[in-house]
């Protein structure tokens, strides 16, 4: 923590952080500059109305972040190219760029808590650290979580909570603490009580998809039967996607997105592209740097972008 006399870095300046970009310079301004430092991609146009208040939405949300991120602006109507590629058939939309990839994305203006938190996802994916105190008790109690002592976790989360209330971190161990004890209405109660200005925050929503894949689990069927049926029948996209749910609940994460991946390779707008929305909520439920989650999100955005 920084004392009275310490002084800050100076934060980059805007032109660092937000730039117009183009068809040209995509590759250096995006794809390139992501492989150190996530990049908010903003398809507009100028007679956008929607555009005229997210854009500069999010270029604070980039500003807050002091270099851990940057935005790239492209206008689509003089940049037809890039916005082809990735399939932008709507403005304004967003994509993140990390490690040369698209991670994430949305289409159209959104409220500002969810601008920020969207933008606070790819800080901790770029290896971001957002100050905080506790530090050290939250380390423990999630060594305590991991080592298999969920209700030990449980008490020293919520003590920290004590101490410090609007703690994302400490509300999302205790939710996956109550999870490790198979109380998934709490966990999910747990979340909801937290501070709304919290409650967007990455720890919070991969808590939340962690409840989501909870409550899937209760409902899967057996690996052997609907590994059976997708064998009898490749092209039975409902017993694959069963199958995956099947898998993610027996904890072979890496199988279910294999075979919600051959789903979106198959049909990708199948039920709504409901498996390309299970594969952002299996990657939200892992750490940012989780391989299986790197490496899906890698194969993921190499079939969007085929």
């Amino acid at each position: 923590m920084l004392g009275l006399n310490d002084s800050a870095p100076a934060a980059p300046a805007k032109d660092d952080l937000i730039r117009e970009g183009s068809d040209a310079t995509f590759m250096k301004d995006v794809v390139e500059a992501s492989k150190t430092v996530p990049v908010i991609v903003d398809f507009w146009a100028p007679w956008c109305g929607p555009c005229k208040t997210l854009g500069p939405a999010l270029e604070a949300a980039v500003q807050k972040a002091g270099g851990k991120v940057r935005m790239v602006k492209i206008d689509v109507d003089r940049n037809q190219a890039v916005a082809g590629q990735l399939q932008v058939q709507s403005i304004p939309t967003v994509y993140a760029f990390w490690q040369g990839q698209p991670v994430d994305g949305f289409q159209g203006a959104l409220p500002g808590s969810e601008i920020e938190a969207f933008v606070n996802k790819l800080v901790a994916l770029g290896g971001g650290e957002e100050d905080g105190g506790l530090a050290e008790a939250i380390e423990a109690a999630q060594a305590m979580l991991d080592e298999g002592d969920a209700t030990g976790a449980a008490e020293v989360f919520g003590a920290i909570l004590q101490e410090d209330d609007k703690n994302a971190a400490a509300y999302a161990g205790l939710a996956r603490a109550h999870l490790a004890m198979d109380q998934v209405d709490q966990a999910e109660a747990v979340l909801n009580g937290a501070p709304a200005e919290i409650g967007r925050t990455p720890e919070i929503d991969a808590a939340f998809a962690q409840i989501a894949l909870a409550r899937q689990a209760s409902n899967a069927g057996p690996v052997a039967e609907l590994r059976g049926r997708v064998e009898a029948d490749p092209a039975d996209l409902q017993a694959r996607y069963d199958l995956a749910t099947a898998l993610q609940a027996n904890g072979e994460t890496a199988e279910a997105v294999d075979e919600l991946l051959e789903i979106f390779r198959r049909d990708r707008e199948w039920n709504d592209a409901a498996a390309k929305t299970q594969l952002f909520t299996i990657f939200e439920a892992l750490p940012a740097k989780d391989p299986i989650a790197l490496s899906g999100r890698r194969r993921l955005s190499s079939m969007i972008f085929a």
